[in-house]
């Protein structure tokens, strides 16, 4: 190597610019990415877990939720309901988030109360269902971030069930499922009542009262098994023409 005294000025300083290219590359990187813009991500909604089950029959309307509420992989409370009884002859239920499902529940009994102020009587579970799907499709472009099912008895004394989306359609069902459980329950439901997915299918299956409670408690026991956001309890309401009638039955707390 030639000894600096014998390099002239203009050959250090283009050898020192050489040796210093890399670390001005790096400053230049560094720099880049400082005056990068930084993205910022924030949501108004969170899913706070649970499932919820509506099976309708001749003469009855169950519907049943779980009383978990969770935020991820925590659990918040193990005793937060997500049904609501509007009237004498319908339940809402709501899976989603506990801020606008708390909101909705309350703004609908509201409603049901100036209803009943204004008309004299209160509604029955067709007017219910349809001033629901209003609510939901008022908020379409802020949607209420609750997956709701309401269940009840019609004025001709069957069950049926209304399910919704975030926007407010929906469609009298024979049962319906909603919740983070719901891709458990689903096909289950499906096997179980509408008979799919059998070898002799004998149409729609009817059931009792009590065979219904059975089928809805085993859809649970299941759901919770893998659904780490669905468990402690469940709630179930049990719709007649005589009245509603609600029980519990506990889950796993794992």
């Amino acid at each position: 190597m030639i000894p600096a005294w014998q390099i002239g000025f203009d050959e250090q300083h283009a050898l020192a610019a050489t040796f210093n290219t890399p670390n001005q590359f790096k400053k230049k990187e560094r720099k880049e990415q400082i005056e990068a813009p930084i993205q910022q991500r924030w949501s108004p909604y969170v899913d706070n877990g649970g499932s919820c089950i509506a099976l309708a029959g001749k003469g009855y309307a169950i519907i049943a939720g779980d009383t978990r509420l969770s935020d991820g992989f925590s659990i918040v409370s193990r005793n937060t309901p997500k049904l609501s009884q509007l009237t004498d002859s319908c339940v809402l239920a709501s899976a989603g988030m506990q801020a606008d499902r708390v909101s909705l529940h309350k703004n609908i009994g509201v409603r049901l109360q100036w209803y009943e102020y204004n008309n004299g009587a209160k509604p029955g579970v067709r007017a219910v269902s349809q001033m629901l799907s209003n609510m939901l499709y008022g908020h379409r472009f802020f949607p209420i971030y609750a997956f709701n099912l309401l269940a009840g008895v019609d004025s001709e004394g069957n069950g049926v069930v209304f399910s919704y989306d975030v926007v407010g359609c929906t469609e009298p069902l024979n049962y319906g499922c909603t919740g983070t459980g719901e891709a458990l329950i689903e096909p289950l439901l499906d096997n179980q009542v509408l008979r799919q997915h059998q070898s002799k299918s004998g149409g729609v299956a009817e059931y009792s009262i009590d065979e219904a409670l059975e089928l809805i408690k085993d859809a649970f026991t299941s759901a919770c098994e893998r659904d780490i956001n669905t468990g402690d309890s469940v709630e179930i309401y049990v719709i007649t023409k005589n009245g509603i009638k609600k029980e519990q039955f506990e889950l796993k707390r794992d």
